[in-house]
């Protein structure tokens, strides 16, 4: 499938990057993964990040979820630096606003697939009743009602990515982060998962950043950004 058309975008970012480094230590080494690194990304974005490994691609998603916090610069979200939260405000920050959908989904097996997706509004204070409606609603979205009583070991790979979707947009995020979600799916299911993230983002008005190293899920994308070396660009480097 092509990529959609663009459409135009607020003026105002959601996300706002603002010279961000991160550096860890290995012993008495200062290994440099992200470098002043200065980012937009709009309400109603589709961003896929494309690199090599280590390139920086999921130290930087886990900086916009707030997993991570960088070493210097700013991580505006509506403004507001996330980096300034204290662990307590991040956790709350991040159950609010944040959907993570993994490479490998990371269901709880003994847990129904409505359980599993139930799970991050357990940080929410939301009533059952409430928590109810928003699982149905969700698992409505992600195509996976029929599959509510049944546990992991009962779904295809396509059907658990489906409920990782579901229970990482319950909780209505501002941001839907997505780490190589196609990466453990053969082609038909994964492009029934990328078929899925793009009908969120055009009729949900959903905001995704997608890592991945697949350019036939890139390209479902708004629009590609690569990284290398800690840098981004618009091109990858030769």
């Amino acid at each position: 499938m092509s990529r959609p058309d663009p459409v135009q975008q607020p003026a105002t970012a959601l996300v706002e990057l603002q010279d961000v480094t991160k550096e860890y230590r290995r012993g008495a080494e200062t290994v440099h993964v992200l470098q002043k690194l200065s980012l937009e990304i709009p309400h109603g974005d589709f961003l896929a990040l494309m690199g090599p490994s280590g390139s920086g691609k999921t130290t930087l998603l886990n900086l916009l979820g707030g997993i991570d916090r960088p070493t210097s610069g700013n991580i505006l979200v509506e403004g507001t630096d996330i980096a300034r939260y204290d662990e307590s405000e991040l956790a709350r920050w991040r159950a609010h606003n944040v959907g993570f959908v993994f490479q490998l989904y990371h269901l709880l097996p003994v847990l129904s697939a409505e359980r599993n997706v139930e799970l991050p509004l357990l940080l929410t204070g939301l009533s059952a009743t409430d928590r109810k409606r928003r699982v149905q609603a969700a698992m409505q979205l992600a195509n996976i009602a029929d599959r509510a009583k049944h546990k992991p070991a009962e779904l295809s790979g396509g059907q658990e990515q489906r409920v990782g979707i579901a229970r990482a947009i319950v909780g209505d995020p501002l941001l839907l982060l997505c780490d190589e979600p196609t990466g453990d799916l053969d082609r038909k299911s994964g492009d029934e998962i990328l078929d899925l993230l793009q009908a969120l983002n055009r009729e949900q008005g959903k905001t995704i950043v997608m890592v991945t190293h697949d350019p036939h899920a890139a390209a479902r994308a708004r629009r590609i950004l690569y990284m290398n070396k800690g840098r981004l660009s618009v091109e990858p480097e030769k």
